[in-house]
């Protein structure tokens, strides 16, 4: 009996929560609110990715032309030291995985169609054209993100990595560019370089 009594309880709460949340996503402004004062998501996922963008496009200009094929390799390690960097992407690649990155995740975010395709940019060679890529795939993300609303955010989505809604693919996005935006950091300090305001 007390079993019974918990779930029906839990169950009650849960539908309180769910009706709770529906009244408020019926109550959006204009300026992207809730009527409780949340955020939509799309405006705190796009103000994530805003921030991403703006160090990552900062990394990508600040690398000159030609370092662009730069990556680390034993020589630049203190003797007697065995790193293996055989396989380690070029600071051009690692660009250029975050533009193709973008362009697949945000596709999976939003159903559309990416303007850019993945082999074209695999086969860019200059820093003009890969700056501009990956400019284009941040354009490409924002758009996405503004799909996102109150009612599909949390929706199930198929083919995502296991990332399963449009919030945790969209966050998980930022997460993964974050990754290699640290990586090319350390490859412009590897150059004497370092990224602004860092």
């Amino acid at each position: 009996m007390r079993v019974r009594m918990m779930v029906a309880a839990v169950a009650l709460g849960a539908c309180s929560v769910m009706a709770g949340a529906q009244m408020n996503m019926g109550k959006m402004d204009s300026g992207m609110k809730m009527a409780s004062g949340q955020m939509a998501p799309s405006k705190a996922l796009d103000d994530m990715l805003s921030m991403f963008e703006h160090e990552m496009m900062g990394v990508a200009n600040k690398m000159p032309a030609d370092k662009f094929n730069f990556a680390p390799s034993a020589a630049i390690f203190a003797p007697g030291q065995a790193p293996k960097f055989d396989t380690v992407r070029t600071f051009a690649e690692q660009a250029k995985h975050v533009a193709e990155a973008n362009y697949y995740f945000y596709a999976a975010v939003s159903g559309l169609t990416p303007d850019m395709d993945s082999k074209k940019i695999e086969a860019m060679t200059s820093k003009e054209d890969i700056v501009s890529a990956l400019a284009g795939s941040f354009a490409f993300a924002h758009k996405a993100i503004a799909t996102i609303t109150p009612e599909n955010a949390f929706a199930t989505i198929k083919g995502a990595d296991g990332m399963h809604t449009r919030v945790t693919l969209a966050a998980f996005a930022v997460a993964h560019g974050n990754d290699h935006y640290g990586q090319m950091v350390e490859y412009l300090r590897m150059n004497g370089l370092t990224p602004g305001g860092i």
